[in-house]
């Protein structure tokens, strides 16, 4: 197959991503839309690294795979403490920052 059809596939979850991230007002539902769009990134370096016959683009899925996981960690961590507290998901029912 050629490189085209996957970078167009890694266009289109990427761009589902930012179409979630921007209209979905649920924490989750926007969390889900980043990980869409950091596999969209990877599924593109996997592509880019096929193509050129180098290992450089795994190592990079490597890295990503690893800073979604601890920002999924970290962040379902911050949603349950925020939905505990405000009983609510709801990104603009949430106002932790103002005073």
């Amino acid at each position: 197959m050629p490189i085209s059809y996957y970078l167009a596939l890694s266009a289109v979850l990427f761009g589902l991503g930012v179409i979630g991230f921007v209209f979905k007002r649920n924490i989750i539902t926007i969390f889900m839309s980043i990980e869409l769009m950091l596999n969209a990134v990877n599924l593109a370096f996997i592509a880019f690294g096929l193509a050129l016959g180098q290992l450089q683009g795994q190592v990079f899925v490597f890295f990503v795979i690893v800073v979604a996981a601890a920002e999924a960690a970290v962040g379902l961590a911050i949603v349950i403490v925020i939905a505990r507290n405000r009983q609510s998901l709801n990104v603009e029912r949430i106002n932790l920052l103002k005073l």
